[in-house]
């Protein structure tokens, strides 16, 4: 019963919510956030490296590139803080070993945000609690108590059927009084909601502008949703596309044009309620520093994450930089992680669900929670 009024009724009560979005195929941090005060950087990268004289600049040593650059404005204003030199601690440098241990939280079973949707005391539940958009559940809400997956909100539902159907569908689900009952009754439940606004007349606002393609449509109806509060808690967006090993400046400035475009959008559009709400983006490792044959780079180990949202400490690069001369790289020319990604969420899942205990979320990992609130 719980369950069902916070879908009706919103959940007004729940004051945090967080969005992940995903840049699966290891984005090149050194492209994206450019260490142009350092000469290693342009000396490995006397093709694909960013000009100096190209870039926006962030703290006198790191700057944007171009193709960022509409990540600046909430960056100036103190509400999105860069980590550089973040990842995990997989050294297989695999897409899918890397993908599967971060979005697992470690070598356990379950996701990480599965385990906090679960564990957190500040979390709610409800039939759109936790949304994934994509073509598959994401790893990492596996266990979540409820989720739901889709490619957009034109794509959930089961197809045309006649409106006695769905009566008669969930007739049969109430007579069940256990668990496949009370699931039977949240899809239903999510689907008129997510129909609902589906069909509304949904502007965006303060001129915000969401960027044409999939990811920016997710963005946009991820803030719909939190705008008119469905009791969204937890969401899931992936940007694919980043395993560039030639050709860089080609195939990744769309990407980086997407993403900035997208999370942009995102912040303009909710305004004030963007101080409850945290975007994080990470990826499951950076690239090479030096460029190979074809123009690019191969699997590396530290790359970039990105925090947004209200409280956090931002207008500010992270970092421990150490250079990029041979002696500081790690492996076969690779920048070392020196934030484990869980160090960076685990405040954030502090102020939100008010956990105390991260070992519930990531267990045999002992964090250093990152200084990431004032």
């Amino acid at each position: 019963m719980a369950n069902t009024t916070a879908y009706l009724n919103g959940n007004p009560e729940q004051p945090h919510a967080l969005v992940v979005v995903f840049l699966r195929g290891g984005a090149d941090g050194l492209n994206m956030v450019v260490p142009v005060e350092d000469d290693d950087y342009h000396r490995a990268r006397p093709t694909i490296g960013i000009a100096k004289k190209e870039t926006i600049d962030l703290d006198g040593f790191f700057a944007l590139n171009p193709a960022m650059s509409p990540l600046y404005e909430p960056y100036a204003e103190g509400s999105l803080a860069i980590i550089h030199g973040a990842g995990s601690e997989d050294q297989t440098r695999s897409h899918f070993e890397a993908q599967d241990s971060m979005e697992h939280g470690g070598k356990v079973g379950g996701g990480w945000l599965g385990r906090y949707l679960r564990y957190s005391p500040n979390t709610v539940g409800g039939p759109l609690s936790a949304v994934a958009l994509g073509k598959a559940k994401p790893i990492c809400l596996w266990g979540a108590p409820s989720s739901v997956t889709m490619e957009s909100f034109e794509h959930f539902g089961i197809g045309d059927t006649p409106p006695e159907f769905l009566t008669e569908l969930a007739t049969l689900y109430a007579l069940e009084q256990n668990s496949l009952g009370a699931a039977g009754n949240d899809a239903l439940l999510a689907m008129d909601r997510i129909e609902s606004l589906r069909t509304a007349d949904y502007v965006p606002a303060s001129g915000a502008v969401y960027p044409d393609g999939a990811f920016g449509l997710g963005m946009r109806q991820i803030a719909q949703m939190l705008k008119t509060k469905v009791g969204l808690e937890a969401a899931f967006i992936d940007l694919g596309g980043w395993d560039s090993h030639l050709g860089t400046s080609t195939l990744m400035d769309p990407l980086m044009r997407q993403l900035a475009q997208g999370v942009a959008a995102f912040h303009k559009d909710l305004g004030k309620r963007m101080q409850q709400v945290t975007v994080v983006v990470m990826t499951e490792f950076g690239r090479r520093v030096y460029q190979n044959v074809s123009f690019g780079t191969d699997h590396g180990r530290g790359g970039v994450m990105f925090v947004l949202g209200g409280g956090v400490a931002g207008g500010k690069v992270y970092h421990q930089w150490k250079g990029l001369d041979e002696d500081a790289l790690e492996g076969p020319g690779d920048l070392p992680v020196v934030y484990n990604y869980r160090d960076v969420l685990a405040p954030i899942l502090q102020r939100h669900g008010g956990i105390s205990d991260m070992s519930r979320i990531f267990p045999e990992y002992q964090t250093e929670p990152l200084s990431l609130y004032a």
